[in-house]
């Protein structure tokens, strides 16, 4: 067999069940929709999980804002249980993946981290 050839495959992504964006406007600019607190209440909820914390942590500083399952998932759980909380929190819009090849690529949402963060600012007055 020669290794002359270069074969490139495809690139497969993933997305969330949901459409990926900002969650929702301040709290101090005006009450929530039930659709905005839930889709919100999903988020906080994926972060009150200290290895999901961790995880989307690892994710976020990682060079490139994007790491590799493989460099990640030494957090004191198994690679299933790493595999389970890094769907939780793709389910809930907080990460996106790639795979390529036999490994699959974590990003951080900036738009929606940033939008959580504006979320619990004060409005200036």
């Amino acid at each position: 067999m020669s290794n002359s050839s270069v074969v490139e495959l495809p690139v497969l992504t993933t997305q969330p069940d949901e459409a990926v964006g900002p969650c929702c406007p301040p709290l101090t600019e005006r009450p929530l929709s039930a659709e905005e607190a839930e889709r919100t209440a999903k988020m906080f909820k994926a972060l009150g999980d200290p290895v999901r914390l961790r995880l989307l942590s690892l994710v976020a500083s990682h060079e490139g804002g994007e790491a590799c399952v493989c460099d990640i998932s030494d957090v004191g759980v198994s690679q299933p249980t790493v595999s389970h909380h890094l769907k939780k929190l793709k389910d809930a819009g907080l990460l996106t993946s790639e795979r390529r090849g036999t490994w699959v690529y974590y990003r951080v949402e900036p738009s929606v981290l940033a939008a959580m963060g504006q979320l619990l600012t004060a409005a200036a007055r």
